[in-house]
């Protein structure tokens, strides 16, 4: 439930003095019990960051500021701020939140409390935050589903903000004693903003580096949408403005271990040969698709056949279970017997749900396929019997690798529209959670593509689909290259504002790439949309096109070829971050279907493959190729060689 306006349950007001605090009790606290519970929420859309809830465990017992910091308590610290008193027209009085502090300000503040009292004190973590919030409680607030009104502070999208007091200590105080987790101001957390991941977990305290840090509790002239238990927000660690404020932890616990962070793991075969009989094994193992399963496991799944448009063309799988290094042999996954089945799909809808599709042929070729689907709510070890959602048998069936959900709860699955290297893709979409399917080209409109630059097909084959911001949606494929003004050929972008109808072409800043080569474009739980593609095509680019311009650390370039990865933070306008995906280390690996060996080093990566991705909870970016199994991190990616 989305909540835009407070409603009245109680009205309790507690207010306290806290400028004449004694030097003992300079900051009042409260004792916070340890205890277990489960954090966050399924909420989708702009809360899926609050997914998957986990269970945490805080493990030994806090004391918790009662209050956030007033603008008395703050100037003892640093007098000069009594200038920021009433900006916006809020925050004037001695017992009101400080506001207008950065992340570093209330970090520094923490420092000089612990010097000054000789005890510890800190932020508190986001974990513990939320603990402490809900003290108990699973509704939206701890009040229950509603907040009392003596607790709104003009609960709405203010563009000028109205006088409103942020004194502290009023309102309704939850089980343990803290008021004011619930609006007032924001506060900043100890954490650096991440990705929730679905195992337990005991004193947590996120990733090791980021971009933003976490603030929690939403503030004064914010829809209350925003100030419930679970809502997760994030600033920059630099900004200041008059929504956020902090309040502390005192704990003489050493603080929590964060997660790993900044790596890139050494590449692992994820085709690995079958040992139970009856397993069909041959030479061409090829097309992946890849999903994360809920009980932190890894499934992926490809063709194993000795010629792709024949009739023993089988699909199989192999898991890489949680917590194991090396992938398990393959097994059988999916095979209707006489029939090709090229185009196969796994994704997970984040709700406990993993979805497969897959094309089935009438005959041996990979053009006249229908389409089935196919759950399991059993992290993959079971399935459901096939059921066929595009019946004809014909073009626009051949299933890519990279289904998304968007924000709206449909399921997209794009399929390559022909066989032919530039017959572009096909989209389908499911308003209703997979029970029916449709193609919003309508056969009456061309299929192909116009010269105005807008058709009713995707350019580009093997196409990766993300949603925008405004609901749009942005492809990227292989193949229907566009010529620049300059001559030079770029891939091919896309652009759909009427759910899928139709398309607008224009050139993307990245090379085309070529046979034996498939992309992956996918949107990062933190926020970036992601690219990974190839260079050039190692047989078929002509030799002075090949390779692009990479940047290292200390300023200077170098030229790259094979995989690399781009990052745009502003919906596909401009990629800023690119960067060869390899650590630099040698190693001769096989890669195999049509990419075979090859040498990665500091300036060559894997030449080609077919890819599939995605992001695990936990934060870690899962690549496949053809045969070799990638994992890094966004903080990784950022980072340059």
């Amino acid at each position: 439930m989305k909540l835009t306006e407070c409603m009245m349950l109680v009205a309790g007001v507690g207010i306290m003095n806290l400028g004449n605090l004694s030097a003992q009790s300079f900051i009042e606290t409260v004792e916070i019990p340890a205890g277990t519970f489960y954090m966050g929420s399924n909420g989708g859309g702009e809360n899926a960051d609050e997914a998957p809830v986990h269970q945490v465990t805080i493990s030994h017992a806090f004391h918790m500021g009662k209050t956030e910091v007033t603008n008395w308590q703050y100037e003892q610290f640093r007098p000069e701020h009594k200038a920021f008193r009433g900006k916006n027209g809020v925050s004037v009085g001695d017992d009101e939140a400080v506001v207008n502090v950065s992340y570093q300000d209330a970090v520094a503040f923490c420092e000089w409390l612990t010097r000054k009292e000789g005890k510890t004190y800190r932020l508190p973590t986001e974990a513990e935050w939320e603990y402490a919030c809900r003290a108990g409680t699973y509704t939206q607030y701890y009040t229950g589903d509603y907040l009392p009104e003596s607790m709104c502070r003009n609960q709405t999208i203010a563009r000028n903000y109205q006088p409103v007091s942020l004194e502290v200590g009023s309102g309704v105080p939850n089980a343990f004693g803290l008021y004011n987790m619930h609006g007032n101001v924001e506060e900043w957390c100890l954490d650096w903003y991440g990705p929730y991941c679905a195992e337990s977990q005991t004193d947590p305290a996120g990733p090791v580096a980021g971009l933003y840090r976490v603030t929690r509790g939403g503030s004064h002239h914010t829809p209350a949408e925003y100030l419930r238990s679970a809502n997760r927000m994030a600033m920059l660690p630099d900004d200041k403005h008059s929504l956020t404020g902090f309040r502390v932890v005192q704990s003489d616990y050493p603080l929590p271990t964060r997660a790993e962070s900044c790596f890139f793991r050494e590449p692992q075969p994820f085709v690995i040969p079958p040992v139970m009989p009856g397993v069909p094994f041959y030479a061409h193992n090829h097309q992946p698709s890849i999903t994360w399963c809920d009980n932190g496991d890894l499934l992926a799944v490809w063709f194993s056949a000795n010629q792709e448009n024949g009739r023993g063309m089988v699909v199989l799988q192999s898991r890489l279970k949680a917590g194991m290094q090396q992938w398990e042999p393959a097994t059988n996954f999916f095979k209707v017997p006489d029939r090709n089945m090229t185009g196969t799909a796994v994704f997970n809808d984040g709700e406990g749900v993993l979805y497969h599709f897959n094309g089935v042929e009438a005959a041996g070729d990979w053009q006249n396929l229908m389409m089935v689907m196919r759950t399991s709510t059993d992290n993959g070890y079971t399935w459901s019997v096939p059921r066929i959602i595009a019946p004809e048998h014909g073009k626009r069936h051949q299933v890519i690798s990279g289904t998304i959900r968007t924000s709206e709860g449909w399921f997209v699955q794009l399929c390559d529209a022909g066989p032919e290297g530039n017959d572009g893709a096909a989209v389908w979409v499911s308003k209703d959670r997979g029970e029916t399917w449709h193609d919003p080209w309508d056969g009456a409109g061309k299929p192909d593509f116009e010269e105005s630059g807008t058709g009713t097909t995707i350019a580009g084959i093997h196409a990766g689909i993300v949603e925008l911001k405004d609901g749009s949606w942005m492809t990227l494929g292989r193949g229907n290259s566009i010529v620049t003004s300059e001559g030079e050929k770029r891939m091919p972008m896309s652009i759909s504002e009427n759910g899928g109808k139709t398309w607008h072409y224009s050139a993307s800043p990245f090379p085309p790439i070529d046979g034996g080569q498939r992309l992956v474009l996918m949107r990062l739980h933190e926020g970036p949309i992601l690219l990974v593609s190839f260079t050039d095509h190692p047989q078929r680019t002509p030799e002075k096109e090949r390779g692009m311009v990479f940047e290292r650390a200390d300023g200077s370039q170098f030229r790259g070829y094979g995989m690399y990865a781009a990052l745009s933070f502003d919906e596909g306008k401009t990629w800023p971050i690119r960067k060869l995906l390899t650590d630099g280390r040698p190693r001769f690996l096989d890669g195999g279907a049509w990419t075979g060996f090859f040498e990665m080093d500091d300036t060559h990566a894997e030449p080609r493959g077919y890819l599939a991705g995605t992001q695990s909870p936990d934060g870690t970016i899962h690549i496949v190729s053809s045969r070799l199994h990638y994992q890094f991190d966004l903080n990784w990616l950022e980072q340059k060689p």
